[in-house]
């Protein structure tokens, strides 16, 4: 087998890998948010099912609900984010492996794909303690949604209105630019690979931050937004149409916000 053979084949090789982990880390992620969202809806009706009552946070919230907030927050993360990120993790292995060939020491992508959602663990820690902060409150329920017309109105239009902003619009640019993005920020071995994707962690958080926040308005457990959500992030770094979508995106949540804001 020639030299460049064999380099294709371990190519071919480093992307499924990489793929079938990405989609099998998302799959658990979703399976753990289903089960939770079915859990709260039967605990709503007559008899309730409670045998996953340990799966969230509820009640006054001391060190138990925080945890079982920010393990919550993570896995919803993990499956929101890993779908749009899989393209950027995908080509710092092929690059990875050509950068090995030519003598350079390997960087892991294993560590750059830690890095990312070491980054999305963080906002997770941050978003858990911002809902339990919420509950003390009384801005938000037991079953995670807003208590609130008026707060619900004013997250929904803060986030509409971050889509326009520029910070948006640079962070964009640099999850859209995947190729770009590790030209100007390789750096080599296992160090340099979780320091990047820190960096584009940061990127992807800039960008996306403020759709996450919709969660505190329409339900941090609603499927639906979260399945809509998700779907969005992909359409906004990874079709041609993804800057003004994100825009139009803005506007919609402005006009719900204002609807949301009139209906109180």
């Amino acid at each position: 087998m020639s030299e460049e053979t064999a380099l294709e084949a371990a190519l071919r090789r480093d992307r499924l890998i990489v793929v079938a982990s990405l989609a099998g880390v998302a799959a658990l992620a979703w399976v753990y948010l289903v089960v939770l969202a079915e859990a709260m809806a039967a605990m709503a009706g007559p008899g309730g099912w409670t045998a996953f009552m340990g799966l969230m946070p509820m009640g006054r919230w001391g060190p138990w609900e925080y945890g079982l907030g920010f393990v919550m927050w993570t896995l919803m993360m993990i499956g929101m984010m890993v779908p749009s990120a899989a393209p950027m993790i995908v080509i710092h292995a092929r690059v990875a492996r050509r950068a090995e060939q030519g003598g350079e020491r390997i960087g892991s992508t294993g560590a750059f794909a830690a890095g990312y959602l070491l980054v999305w663990a963080l906002f997770s820690a941050l978003a858990a303690a911002l809902q339990g902060a919420l509950v003390t409150l009384s801005l938000m329920t037991d079953a995670m949604t807003s208590a609130s017309l008026v707060f619900a109105g004013a997250v929904l239009i803060g986030a509409g209105l971050y889509q326009w902003t520029p910070l948006k619009r640079a962070c964009l640019d640099n999850c859209r630019s995947p190729m770009t993005f590790l030209a100007r920020h390789w750096r080599s071995g296992l160090g340099g690979s979780l320091r990047m994707g820190l960096h584009h962690g940061a990127y992807c958080l800039g960008c996306c931050w403020g759709l996450m926040a919709v969660l505190f308005a329409v339900g941090v457990m609603n499927l639906a937004w979260i399945a809509a959500i998700a779907v969005i992030v992909l359409i906004e770094k990874m079709t041609p149409v993804g800057a003004p979508a994100g825009r139009f995106v803005g506007v919609a949540l402005i006009g719900l916000g204002l609807a949301t804001l009139i209906e109180a």
